[in-house]
């Protein structure tokens, strides 16, 4: 498995999401890892913008890059599974753990410093919450497009899902749900039009 960190990851585009519901259109972990990446440096830019924060921007859609990388072993177990109690959750823990270090273990030895807290965690916790938040509002997005086309399967999870969201309350987040997430209900020209 030396060296192979790089060839495994590009398998994130095998890895479906999603795997309980009836989907329109499949979503694969390598097109979400990006759409928590974008989200992520949106969430950033508001937080040092427009709420006083500093966070590094850089660090964290790194983070947002590999927040799923361990789902190449594990695969994408569905949140209804992964937290239907309390001795599944931790026991999945240890799962993502050891994939984790598992795949750190394929990147080249000199470069295992600059990879690890992006595989295995350990990040600044700004920074995990930021992404957190990403991953959920990429989770939203993913319910919105199902409804819009006709998919009423996902209407009891967006639901949770927003729910979740504002939860956390987090400035940015609920920014994102009032000035952006609507334009994902529209059309593309609804949305280029001047």
């Amino acid at each position: 498995m030396k060296n192979s960190f790089f060839a495994l990851a590009s398998r994130m585009k095998y890895i479906t999401r999603w795997g309980l519901m009836r989907n329109s259109r499949p979503e694969n972990v390598a097109e979400h890892s990006l759409e928590v990446a974008i989200i992520t440096h949106l969430l950033c830019e508001l937080r040092n913008r427009r709420f006083g924060g500093s966070v590094d921007v850089s660090e964290a859609v790194l983070t947002a890059v590999y927040h799923d990388v361990g789902e190449i072993i594990t695969g994408d177990l569905p949140t209804p599974v992964k937290y239907y109690d309390p001795e599944i959750k931790t026991a999945y823990k240890r799962v993502e753990q050891a994939a984790a270090e598992k795949l750190l273990e394929s990147v080249p030895e000199d470069l295992r410093d600059g990879y690890a807290p992006l595989i295995t965690g350990g990040h600044d916790p700004k920074i995990a919450e930021i992404v957190k938040a990403a991953d959920k509002l990429s989770a939203l997005i993913k319910c919105i497009e199902e409804r819009k086309s006709g998919n009423s399967d996902f209407s009891e999870a967006e639901r949770q899902t927003l729910e979740a969201i504002k939860k956390m309350e987090l400035p940015e987040a609920e920014v994102f749900i009032e000035e952006f997430l609507p334009e994902y209900g529209l059309t593309l020209d609804e949305q280029t039009r001047p």
